[in-house]
């Protein structure tokens, strides 16, 4: 077999294979989890309506929890979940066990080789969004360390260049201390019955136009309201 075939066939492989399909089992894990948040953790989102009204569109977001796909996803638009998908880390789906495959369906993820060539994944996903679909992107590669914002990547900024969308900046303050990596579950408390806080920041669109359409530069400009959003918020129980 020759590499133009080689390659032909993986690439029909991520065409039927990604995005994981969500199905029955997803949608009711996406429901029972924001029931059980809502239950027992404070959350709020504070810039909403800087949501787009219509798709597609790319959300870039801080990197706290598992989670935090599914907590972006209680506010979006009416709609849109369904043409919600992420760019997730391979590993999630071999390393994490039925936790990390279930992540996978809810957010209809497209894996991406974070340790190698990540170039397959961002194709499919750049695809999808010029099919109208919804991208979640964590443009750090994977969960903080420590509650704060890691070295972004281009890869957001690469899907809304290229697909000529908006990128949507969020930042998520608050998960980390409810779900840190170190926790196999969730610790939703800080008290008896006191509900820990969890804060979503939604940022205006940033749109490539604006910064002559190099990813660059767009990251740059999300990297910035990011670090300056993690000034003012790193500590949802101080506002």
């Amino acid at each position: 077999m020759d590499q133009a075939t080689n390659t032909k066939d993986q690439h029909k492989h991520l065409d039927s294979k990604y995005p994981t399909k969500r199905g029955i089992r997803g949608n009711i894990a996406k429901v029972g989890f924001l029931l059980l948040t809502d239950i027992f953790v404070d959350m709020k989102c504070i810039g909403r309506d800087n949501f787009p009204e219509s798709n597609p569109y790319v959300v870039a977001s801080n990197h706290q929890c598992f989670a935090d796909g599914v907590l972006i996803d209680k506010f979006l638009p009416r709609g849109h979940f369904k043409y919600m998908c992420a760019l997730v880390g391979a590993d999630l789906e071999t390393n994490y066990g039925h936790l990390g495959r279930l992540i996978m369906k809810v957010g209809r993820g497209i894996a991406v080789d974070r340790y190698g060539n990540p170039v397959r994944g961002l194709i499919k996903a750049k695809k999808e969004v010029e099919k109208g679909n919804i991208c979640f992107v964590f443009p750090e590669g994977t969960r903080t360390h420590d509650g704060k914002l890691g070295p972004m990547k281009d890869g957001a900024a690469y899907l809304a260049v290229k697909a000529n969308v908006p990128l949507i900046p969020v930042y998520i303050s608050g998960a980390y201390q409810v779900w840190p990596r170190t926790s196999k579950w969730p610790k939703p408390f800080k008290g008896f019955l006191k509900r820990k806080k969890i804060r979503i920041y939604v940022g205006e669109p940033i749109l490539g136009k604006d910064y002559d359409n190099d990813a660059h530069k767009v990251t740059d400009a999300m990297s910035k309201w990011m670090h300056d959003m993690e000034k003012l918020h790193i500590d949802p129980e101080l506002g």
